[in-house]
């Protein structure tokens, strides 16, 4: 198996799934776009992985690249290949499908519940996941459901956590992939973000309940992967 990542800022890595990739002995490379905005043909991947980042999809002023992102997924997609978005990765796989992108009432940042929605068509790539547990947060913007996609999480804060199209596009608004390292690493470069808001947690009480809860993402991550790769 041939997994291609695009990671946006060096600090917002794969975090778990290297770790999951490694342990499966699949092949991993990257489009690091914090180094070089270029893309991989498609015929050398059979799974794409689209990372977080601190950018709004709406920003091609700001960011050029988001535009040649945006026609790589969306032909990402064409072609038949697995692809799972991770918040930001989210939000893009959204607007390939056709969905708003767009900023939210609510910053969610932290520690906090989402509820799974359970379909029967879905269960095979949900069963393994609680009807509610709780998992690490770092987004201000959300997602209108895409045409013909069956959504998946939900939370308070947030209406849309996720959601498939088909057997092959997922995504996911919160990060699964979250290990002590990465949120740490996003702490540092993003700590003005954590601001008094009712969804925004300190960065001490982040960093508590790191220590209790991160173990759990892993099983978490490793199931959802593995369950949509099969699905």
């Amino acid at each position: 198996m041939r997994i291609h990542f695009i990671q946006h800022v060096s600090f917002e890595t794969p975090g778990y799934l290297l770790n999951w990739a490694e342990n499966h002995q699949y092949q991993v490379t990257f489009s690091n776009i914090f180094e070089s905005p270029s893309f991989a043909q498609t015929n050398h991947f059979d799974v794409l992985v689209i990372m977080g980042g601190p950018m709004g999809v709406y920003e091609e002023q700001k960011y050029p690249w988001l535009k040649e992102e945006k026609h790589f997924i969306k032909k990402t997609i064409a072609d038949n290949k697995k692809v799972l978005g991770i918040c930001l990765g989210a939000q893009l796989v959204a607007e390939a499908l056709g969905a708003k992108v767009y900023t939210h009432n609510q910053k969610e940042i932290g520690w906090w519940p989402v509820q799974k929605i359970n379909h029967p068509e879905t269960q095979s790539l949900t069963n393994h996941l609680p009807d509610k547990f709780v998992t690490f947060h770092w987004h201000g913007d959300t997602f209108d459901l895409p045409p013909g996609s069956k959504q998946l999480f939900t939370s308070q804060a947030c209406a849309q956590q996720g959601f498939i199209q088909g057997r092959n596009t997922a995504a996911i608004q919160f990060h699964l992939e979250a290990t002590d390292i990465l949120i740490h690493q996003m702490i540092e470069h993003e700590r003005e973000e954590l601001g008094d808001a009712p969804y925004i947690q300190t960065e001490q009480k982040i960093n508590e309940e790191t220590n209790s809860r991160v173990r759990f993402q892993e099983s978490y991550m490793t199931g959802f992967i593995n369950n949509f790769l099969a699905y």
